[in-house]
C-alpha cells in the first residue's frame, strides 16, 4: 500500500490539479476524487514530506508485522477518508496523503491493540494515545486549515481525523471478519 500510495503521489504532477483534488461539490458526479487527492501535492516539500511519512507508515507495518487483511484494511480507509471530509463542507479543496496516512498508522495500531500481547499491545497503546492526542490538538472540529510554521501550504486537520477513524473502522472490521472465519478449536483438541 506503502508503495502504490507513495508512486501515485511520484506520479501526480501528470494530472491537472483540478481534475484529481478533492471537491466536495464534485464527488456526487466524479466520484474518482474519493482515490485521486493522494497524487496532488502542492509543493516539493509537501511531496517530500508525505513520501516520508510512506516510508514510516510501511516500516510501521513490518515492524507490527500487520497481516495482510490490514493492508486490505488500509486500502478500504483510502476512500473512505476522503469521503470523510464531507463533514467538513468548508473544505473545498484537498491534495495529498496526510489523511490516508494517519488511516494506516490507525490500522497498524489497531492491529497491535487486538491481535498483539504484551509489548507489543502496549506499544500499540501508546502510538494510539499518540495519534488521538495529534488529532486533538489540531482540533479539527474548529478550524477548516492550519498554517503550521515552516510549512509553505495549509493542513486539513479534519484530513487527519477522518483518516484515523477511516482506519480504526477498516481495521476492526477487518479483524472482526477474520475472527468469524477463523477455524474453530474444539474443547476437545
Amino acid at each position: 500500500m506503502a508503495a502504490l500510495l507513495a508512486t501515485l503521489a511520484m506520479l501526480g504532477g501528470a494530472w491537472p490539479n483540478a481534475v484529481i483534488d478533492w471537491q466536495p461539490g464534485r464527488v456526487a458526479s466524479e466520484p474518482w476524487r474519493t482515490l485521486t487527492p493522494v497524487a496532488l501535492h502542492y509543493s516539493l516539500l509537501h511531496l517530500g514530506a508525505n513520501l516520508l511519512g510512506c516510508a514510516l507508515v510501511a516500516a510501521l507495518g513490518h515492524a507490527a508485522r500487520v497481516p495482510t487483511r490490514a493492508a486490505w484494511a488500509w486500502l478500504a480507509a483510502w476512500p473512505l477518508t476522503h469521503l470523510g471530509l464531507l463533514a467538513q463542507p468548508a473544505l473545498l479543496h484537498y491534495g495529498g496523503l496526510s489523511g490516508v496516512l494517519h488511516a494506516g498508522v490507525a490500522v497498524a495500531c489497531v492491529h497491535l491493540l487486538v491481535a498483539a500481547h504484551g509489548r507489543p499491545r502496549l506499544i500499540g497503546a501508546l502510538l494510539m494515545l499518540g495519534l488521538l492526542s495529534k488529532i486533538a490538538l489540531e482540533r479539527p472540529w474548529a478550524t477548516v486549515l492550519s498554517h503550521p510554521a515552516g510549512w509553505d501550504m495549509a493542513v486539513a486537520p479534519a484530513a487527519h481525523a477522518s483518516g484515523v477513524l477511516a482506519g480504526v473502522l477498516c481495521a476492526l472490521a477487518a479483524h472482526c471478519l477474520n475472527s468469524a472465519h477463523a477455524p474453530r478449536q474444539s474443547a476437545d483438541a
